[in-house]
């Protein structure tokens, strides 16, 4: 085992190599200073060269006053503080309509308004994707979207309903097309046809919506379309718009509420209109899309680009919940092994070992969306299918993920860590939001692992010729190749049960197939992340950042395995040995990597003015939101609770 030392020179000894996974001889280098080095995982982890165009805009956005934690304030004062924020974010787009249509700055929009303000976060994943993208989509030309773009009113979605969520094709509000004057009689007919969520109130000022609707001609139902319906205004709902707030939910405060429509009259503009559905003259629907769901999953396609906004903004409350737990890591000393000896928690395997391993999940996590969102950019018709699969896969994985991860980092800072005002109380509970929102996790996995049994190759590339006993479990590539065996191992358990379950009855035998084609997807889900990790790792140019790199893909890999070990063992993939010795292989990478929380935290590039906010993040207490709080003199740069965290040689693997 290498001995890694970290001091004021960042001097580190280590082992280096010339191909991603393969080490060659020692090799001694500087680390550099750790903002150089933290300096070029922020340009890996922020798409590189477009990170300007992509991210800059909000990040600058965030670091304003204007974005910071207020104390106090009630949940509708918190609800009407989000709605102002989106009007600063709209001052801040330059194009509203081409940020709808740029998947990456969108997406990046949530992941930096996720973790500061959980209900702008959803208000401006409605608005600008769900709404305005929505009408962009379809025929646009003509129609004044000039009172949306200069947020003079608020766009809203109301799509799912109080019975029908999950089957929203079995919606029953319904838009009658009125002969008699052209337009459209927008009705709901039922209790449990009530629009369910939607933020429907007048907090925020005059809103519209794009409603969901069954589009009804002479009689016969079309299937579901899209209409473009005025909600309220200066002086309050329209006529026939009922709202009722909703219950107060966990997590940040937004207007949610039931919104119904009794006889409400549209123009015939209202209808949102492309080559999925059109009216003639004569008020005949011309569509080239043969049946009712097809037409249905064209009008709200929106969808899928809202679950890479949803996974955005979980990624970005991750990894402001790991830099804010890893600073106080370093800045919480308690009592150390000897009389009157303090060390920070971050000494403690423990407690590092926890979010060192959560660090390694989120840079998976976020090269993997990295690779998700130029997959939807650039995706075409031929491929689409395979692509919306991705996006929704890895929706389900990374906020799932997120939810565990700020969980631990609520724990990691106690009690501390339960007040909303040290940043990380709200996070898991907004998190939910995001498991939930565009799609439920679990729903959107099980379409996948329907599509995947029987239509899906699994990638078994990067396995090399020689045996698993003579592969080395520091090989990031032997790794993959592991985990690729895993997800096939459970696509023939899946394709095994599918085949000899019950038949004549389709729901039995689907019954007994799900558990492992779910298992499939989870694997599979993983083993994308992890292509997305060696690839960033491989275009890491400082050898240090590189080794950095290498050990936290190793660490996710080891990790994505273990629970596999059995299956791989009694099928030849692992031998006794690298079974026995992958908990020592785990424990060995953890005590590399802890010296360098603090920089893999610090490529972050949370706004200094977020995190200054942030009581524990710098060595402050929460008692500083008290207005009885006893002045506190100003930290020495030798104050236990700044000082960083230097490991002392007991805490290092052995030579």
């Amino acid at each position: 085992m290498t001995l890694l030392t970290f001091q004021k020179d960042a001097l580190i000894e280590a082992k280096t190599e010339g191909a991603v996974g393969s080490y060659g001889p020692r090799k001694r280098f500087m680390l550099g200073p750790s903002a150089m080095a933290a300096g070029e995982l922020a340009h890996l982890l922020f798409d590189r060269q477009d990170r300007d165009r992509i991210h800059e805009n909000w990040h600058t956005l965030i670091s304003g006053q204007n974005f910071t934690y207020r104390a106090g304030l009630a949940p509708n004062e918190r609800t009407a503080l989000s709605y102002e924020r989106l009007r600063l974010v709209n001052e801040a787009v330059g194009d509203p309509a081409d940020l709808a249509n740029d998947p990456y700055r969108l997406a990046s929009l949530h992941e930096w308004t996720g973790p500061v303000d959980g209900g702008l976060c959803t208000v401006a994943s409605i608005h600008y994707n769900l709404f305005l993208g929505s009408l962009l989509d379809h025929d646009a030309d003509g129609r004044d979207l000039s009172a949306f773009t200069s947020m003079k009113c608020t766009g809203t979605f109301l799509c799912t309903e109080l019975e029908h969520g999950n089957d929203v094709a079995s919606m029953e509000t319904t838009a009658v097309l009125d002969r008699t004057t052209n337009g459209f009689v927008l009705d709901t007919p039922t209790p449990g046809a009530r629009k369910f969520m939607p933020n429907t109130s007048t907090i925020g000022g005059p809103k519209s919506a794009v409603v969901a609707a069954r589009l009804v001609i002479d009689g016969r139902d079309h299937g579901v379309f899209l209409f473009l319906t005025p909600l309220s205004d200066e002086n309050g709902h329209k006529p026939g718009v009922k709202v009722q707030p909703l219950p107060q939910r966990t997590g940040t405060p937004v207007d949610h509420s039931l919104t119904a429509f009794d006889h409400v009259w549209l123009p015939r503009e209202a209808l949102l209109e492309a080559a999925h559905g059109r009216l003639d003259a004569k008020g005949e629907l011309n569509s080239n899309l043969g049946n009712r769901r097809r037409r249905l999953l064209r009008s709200i396609s929106r969808i899928t680009m809202g679950k890479l906004c949803m996974s955005a903004g979980t990624l970005g409350m991750s990894r402001t919940a790991l830099a804010i737990a890893v600073r106080y890591a370093h800045n919480r000393f308690i009592a150390g092994t000897k009389p009157g000896e303090r060390v920070a928690l971050a000494a403690h395997r423990s407690h590092h070992g926890r979010l060192i391993e959560k660090l390694a999940m989120v840079y998976a996590m976020t090269f993997l969306h990295r690779t998700t969102v130029a997959r939807w950019a650039e995706h075409t018709d031929e491929d689409r299918a395979e692509v919306e699969r991705l996006v929704a896969i890895a929706k389900g994985w990374i906020t799932w993920q997120a939810r565990d991860i700020t969980i631990e980092c609520r724990e990691r800072c106690g009690a501390q860590g339960l007040f909303p005002a040290n940043g990380l109380a709200d996070l898991p509970q907004n998190i939910e939001g995001g498991i939930t929102a565009e799609g439920d996790n679990l729903v959107i996995w099980v379409k996948a692992a329907a599509e995947m049994v029987l239509g899906h190759e699994v990638a078994r590339r990067g396995a090399g010729q020689l045996p698993a006993g003579e592969r080395d479990l520091t090989d990031l590539h032997f790794l993959r190749a592991l985990l690729a065996e895993a997800e096939a191992l459970w696509q023939d358990r899946a394709r095994t049960a599918l085949r000899e379950g019950p038949s004549g009855n389709p729901l039995s035998r689907w019954n007994e197939t799900s558990p492992a084609a779910l298992e499939m997807v989870s694997v599979h889900a993983r083993l994308q992340a992890a292509d997305a990790f060696i690839c960033a790792v491989a275009q890491a140019m400082d050898p240090s950042v590189r080794y950095l790199l290498e050990r936290l893909c190793l660490l996710f890999l080891l990790r994505q395995i273990n629970e596999h070990t059995g299956d791989l063992l009694a099928d030849g993939h692992m031998s006794g040995d690298q079974v026995r010795e992958l908990p020592r292989t785990v424990n060995a990478v953890i005590a590399e990597l802890a010296p360098h929380m603090m920089t893999l935290v610090d490529a972050f590039d949370i706004p200094a003015e977020i995190l200054a906010s942030v009581p524990i993040a710098g060595g402050a207490y929460i008692d500083q939101y008290l207005d009885t709080a006893a002045p506190r003199p100003a930290p020495s740069p030798c104050d236990h609770r700044t000082h960083p965290f230097v490991p002392s040689r007991r805490f290092m693997p052995d030579a």
